[in-house]
Formats: structure tokens, sequence, C-alpha cells
């Protein structure tokens, strides 16, 4: 009875192990061998929870190596040896987790009368083992949920439940969670960024229209909430002026403010401005910076690394693209431009940027006039080197106006666009191995494939979990989307053999589990990394040396002829995609042709009807010479009737006055009259 009640209540740690380790097929010895776990779980998940286990139960890998043909028995001494000293609780923990995501129901299924496997064993020398906390919290026992109809559902893990969100959250897949408050006016191209369980969304793009509106949403109550923020106070008065709308800014989370930088508005100034809010007065401000600030912006990349802003590229008033490199020192406010050597990314804008390692920054899509791109560059920021290294596993598509958020050495990138259709894989980068991998796929048109959304990163009981806001995908968009990324998510998917970037280095941190973990995959002496291969095969020890090295052998050749075919796929569809670039480039050029012997066409006509003007103007013209000649010919006819009218004025007064005259010389009136 006792039993059945703590079963019923959820186990705590290490109880909560010795459950998980007993039904997956652990009997408790320190010998305890994969046979009953690979013959219930993959390879990989089998060799991950005998290392886990052993290192939970023992401790740290203090074994020799195996003998070289035992290939199994190698694969397990490696898989252990390469936890290092992560600490037993740590092992415990992922051990859980691993066997919840091969198995969900697995505690479900587990009879309530296991008996718990005791172990003599001191870890961490100490005898007492204490509860796993993470982030300061004791980790979570299991919960018991209520249906709507009544009914209670199967007893789940508490890890797999989202209080908040009142609803089972299922790994890697988005899920709506029930928001409650007002929600800010749709928009995308906006900034975002997380502050102690409080996302904070900041200005933006609506129809066209910049908005400068200032919204918080509380991650534990997933209400919303609009800040009524003072107004920016300006440089050279005390009194406040309106706070400018923008939108392709960036929000950085900075000692306890949030800085706005860059972005592009209405009436864009010369040089990039930092506004910054202060949390606690809840006033915005214009920082005033020293040395020589980039141009104006938008649609850029800004990452904080230590203490300093890198921003890289966007795109100016003018509409020109730029791929220049800038440094803002937060502790100085003085601006750095960096003249780096080496090839760097072509000029683009709505790209993605990340940093690893505190020391390579990594730039991933964005867009120009007229493509998008999936390239990847990273700057060495010691060596201020860019470089441009190969790329692994499921390679994106061409993307651009998408949103990444950095989860220790992996890199989520969500959303985004390719002139055509919003992106409906969330997929993720091993920033130390450069592989790719596919985290999930969305259906329709739903506002995770958008353009210019949002992504933050939060925790919730000490699990990453991924928040999404907003976008444009025909519409805009102010849905919040959220996403726990699982323990699998995390890890390179399937690591190819192949030669490893010199540009960024395989980090290794003793204290993220993740990469510890991931440690099972072995780097060769020729700088390559190897995929562990393991056959579901019970070892035989009386095995002679031949046999064994002739089936290493196999194993061996099997293992390169799967990577030749693996290639020769990634080769066929590399050409099946050129020739579909062809296809597309030589359907633009069709259509440019026609184009132009459209235009062409149009010209001749415009040509020919110029002629036909130019005709009308030269036969107007011969009309108005005509007309002017006809005109002197007037004035001419005109002088002369005037001449005329005066001689014969003349004459008749003559005729008049010569009548006395003419008769004292005896000359008859009308003889003169017949004379005239």
């Amino acid at each position: 009875m006792a039993s059945m009640a703590r079963a019923s209540s959820g186990l705590a740690y290490p109880e909560r192990f010795y459950a998980a380790a007993s039904y997956a097929g652990f009997d408790g010895s320190l010998d305890s061998s994969t046979k009953n776990v690979t013959s219930r779980f993959s390879n990989d998940a089998a060799l991950l929870l005998y290392a886990l286990y052993q290192q939970a139960i023992v401790g740290p890998c203090n074994v020799p190596k195996p003998s070289a043909w035992s290939a199994v028995e190698q694969s397990k001494w490696k898989s252990w040896q390469g936890l290092g000293h992560m600490a037993s609780t740590e092992a415990m923990r992922l051990f859980v987790k691993i066997l919840e995501e091969e198995d969900p129901g697995w505690y479900s299924r587990t009879s309530n009368s296991v008996a718990e496997p005791v172990v003599d064993v001191q870890m961490n020398h100490n005898s007492k083992v204490e509860p796993v906390m993470e982030n300061g919290n004791a980790y979570p026992e299991t919960k018991t949920i209520a249906i709507e109809n009544g009914n209670l559902m199967e007893t789940q893990d508490k890890d797999v439940v989202l209080e908040g969100l009142g609803s089972i959250v299922i790994y890697d897949q988005w899920v709506a969670p029930p928001i409650s408050g007002q929600r800010p006016k749709a928009r995308y191209e906006h900034g975002s960024a997380v502050v102690q369980d409080k996302m904070y969304v900041y200005g933006g793009n609506h129809n066209g229209r910049y908005l400068n509106d200032l919204h918080v949403l509380d991650l534990r109550s997933w209400t919303w909430s609009k800040v009524d923020a003072a107004n920016i106070a300006a440089e050279e008065s005390s009194s406040p002026a309106p706070l400018t709308p923008c939108a392709g800014h960036a929000l950085i989370p900075w000692d306890n403010s949030l800085l706005s930088i860059a972005g592009h508005t209405k009436d864009p100034l010369d040089t990039i401005q930092v506004k910054e809010f202060n949390l606690q007065t809840g006033k915005w401000s214009t920082l005033k910076t020293y040395g020589r600030p980039p141009v104006s912006r938008g649609g850029q990349s800004v990452t904080l690394v230590g203490t300093s802003l890198v921003i890289f590229g966007g795109q100016d008033a003018k509409r020109s693209l730029l791929n220049d490199l800038h440094i803002l020192d937060l502790e100085t406010l003085t601006w750095d431009e960096i003249d780096a050597v080496g090839v760097p990314p072509s000029p683009r804008s709505d790209h993605a940027a990340a940093v690893h390692a505190e020391r390579y920054l990594l730039i991933f899509g964005g867009g120009s006039h007229s493509s998008c791109f999936n390239d990847l560059h990273v700057l060495d920021l010691q060596a201020m080197e860019w470089s441009r290294p190969t790329q692994q596993g499921e390679i994106p598509a061409p993307r651009a106006g998408h949103a990444g958020v950095a989860v220790g050495e992996n890199w989520f990138i969500v959303g985004g666009g390719d002139n055509k259709n919003g992106v409906s894989e969330t997929v993720v980068l091993n920033m130390s191995t450069l592989v790719w991998s596919i985290v999930t796929t969305v259906q329709g048109r739903v506002p995770i494939a958008s353009e210019g959304l949002s992504l933050a990163v939060s925790s919730y009981n000490g699990e990453d979990i991924l928040v999404s806001f907003g976008g444009y995908n025909g519409r805009y968009s102010n849905e919040v989307s959220v996403l726990k990324p699982s323990h699998k998510s995390t890890l390179p998917s399937k690591i190819l053999e192949g030669t490893a970037p010199d540009s960024v280095s395989a980090v290794h941190n003793a204290t993220n589990p993740t990469r510890d973990v991931e440690s099972e995959f072995d780097v060769g002496q020729e700088g390559k990394i190897r995929e562990i291969v393991m056959d579901n095969i019970d070892p035989d020890p009386i095995k002679s040396k031949g046999e064994g090295t002739s089936e290493h052998l196999m194993a061996t050749l099997k293992a390169e002829k799967e990577e030749l075919e693996s290639s020769l796929s990634r080769e066929k569809l590399q050409t099946l995609q050129l020739k579909q670039d062809l296809a597309e480039a030589e359907t633009r050029n069709t259509d440019l042709c026609k184009e132009l012997q459209s235009v062409r066409g149009q010209l001749a006509s415009e040509q020919s009807r110029c002629f036909k003007l130019e005709v009308d103007v030269a036969e107007v013209r011969q009309k108005l010479q005509a007309m002017e000649t006809l005109q002197k010919e007037l004035e001419l006819l005109q002088r002369q009737m005037a001449v005329s009218e005066e001689a014969a004025l003349s004459a008749k007064q003559r005729q008049s006055s010569s009548g006395v005259w003419g008769w004292i010389a005896g000359t008859p009136g009308n003889q003169k009259l017949d004379e005239s």
C-alpha cells in the first residue's frame, strides 16, 4: 500500500532514477550488460543509457580500455569515458530524460511494486544523495491532470507538463499557450527580449506603419500588459520628446535595462541611435555614444558578446545593402569599426547571428533585393578573420527574416521566407560540429512560418522553452507559440564523417551535460568526427581474435559503403537542385526575353509615333510659312488700294476746283468732263 501511494504521488530523485533503470533493464549490478537494453532501444540510446547508468552508480570511468577486437565493449567504454566528471545527480536526470524520449509512457507501465536496487556505492564522496536541483528549484515530481470530460488522465511526469500553459507540452512541437490580457497589435520586424521570466516586445511594423509601443508578457501567468513608458528625453534638453516609431531594430537586455539599437524610421537619422529603457524607472532615454557610429540601418544583426555589441550588415535608408562590421563597447559606449581579414558575407539584411564559446560569431541566411541565402559564415572575434566552413547534416533552405536563439551550443532557427512562401521547418545547428538537423515541421500557413517574427528563450521548471511572437506570412500576427526542445534536439541527429571545420573549435564544457553526452562521438587522430556503429549482437567472449577482426572489418566496410551511398544521395539531391535552379533560371531568362521583346515593340511603336509627329510638325510649319506669305500679299494689296483711293480722291478734288478757271478760259465743262 505504501508503495502504491508513493507511485501515485510521484517519485523524487534518486528513487525516480532507480525505477527508470529497473524498467530499462539494468539489474543494479555494476557490470550491467546492454543485452536487454539494446533489444528494446536503438543502439545510440542504449549506449547513452549504459554510460549514464554507470556514471550515476560508479562515477567517472576509471576502468582500462577493453581489447581492440571487441567493438561493442569498446563503444560502451568510449560512451562512459566521454562523460568525464559529470555529477551523478546530473547523470540520473539525463538517464530519466532519455528514457522518457524513447518510451514516454514508461512510468505508467512501471509496476508499483518494483523494488529499488540497493547500491552500496558512495557517490561524490557523500553517502546522502540530495534531490536534483536546477535553477534553485527542486526537480519536479509527477502530477495527475484532469481532462475536460471530468476523467483523469494517467499519471504524467511533471517534466512534460508546463503548468503555466495549463496543458501538456510535447517535446519538439509548437503549441499555443492560453494567453490572457490585452494582446499587442499584430506586427512583424519588432524586437523582443526576456528579462526575469518576462518577455518584452517593442516597436515593429503593421500595415506599413512603424510602431513605438512597449508590451510585456508574463511567462508564468501568460498575461499581456502594456507598459506606459515615459517619452524619450532629448539629448540637449530635459523635456521629453516623442519616442520615434521604428522597425527592423534589435532589443538587447543589459544591466536591468533594454537597449533598442538601430532600425528603420519614417525620417531616418544619419547614424545609428541607441535607446535605453530603464526597467526600474520605466523611462526611455538616448545613450550618448562616442567614436564614429555606423550609418543608420534596419534588418541588421546585433549580438551581445561579453560587454560588447557586434553589429553586422543590414539595409540603410537608401535601400543599399551592407556587410560592414561594428562593435559598441557597452562599458565605455564607444564605437569601433572593424576591418576583418578574409572574405566577409555578401551584403545582406534580415539574417540571423549567434555567438559560440564567446569567440565565434556565426552568420546564417539573409536576403538581398532579389534572392535569399542559406550560407553560413564564421567570424573569429579574436583573430578578426572571416571563414566559410562546410555545413553538414540537413542544411536548411535559403531564407530571410528568420529568427534564431542559442541554447548552450545549439542554435535554433525558426521561420523566415524565400520570397515565395514562409519556411515551415524549425532547425537546429550544433555550433561545435556544424551539423544541422530538423526539430519539427509545421503544416499550413501558421504564425510560426512567418517572416519578421521574434524568438526568445526562457526556462520553466529548469527546462528551456522557446517563445515566438508575431510575424507576417500574408497577414500580420500577434500570436504566441512555445516549443520545449527535447534532449535529442540538442544533439546532432547524424554526424557524417568529414573534416572538422578549423574555424569552429569543439569546446568541451564539463558543466554542460549536453556537451558531455555528445562525447559518445569519437574524434579521430586525423581530426575527423566519426559516428559510432553498434549492431544488435550478443558479444561472445569465446570468439577468436580472427573472427572478431573480420567482423570489425565488415562493419567498417559497411559503414564506408553507407557513407558513400549517403554521399551519392547528397550529390544526386544537389544535382537535382542545380537542375531545378537551372530550369528556374531558364524560365526567368525566357520571361526576360519576352519582356525585352515587348519593350522593343513598344519602343518601335513610340519611334513611329514620334516620326509621324515630326511630319505633322513640318506640315504645320509649311502652312505657317504660306500664311505669312499670304499675310504679306494682303498687306501689299491693302497699301495699293489705299494709294488708289488717295489718287482718286485727289483727282476729284482737282476737278472740283478747276470749274471756274475753265469757264474763264472758255473751256466748256462738258469737254473737261469728257477729257477726264
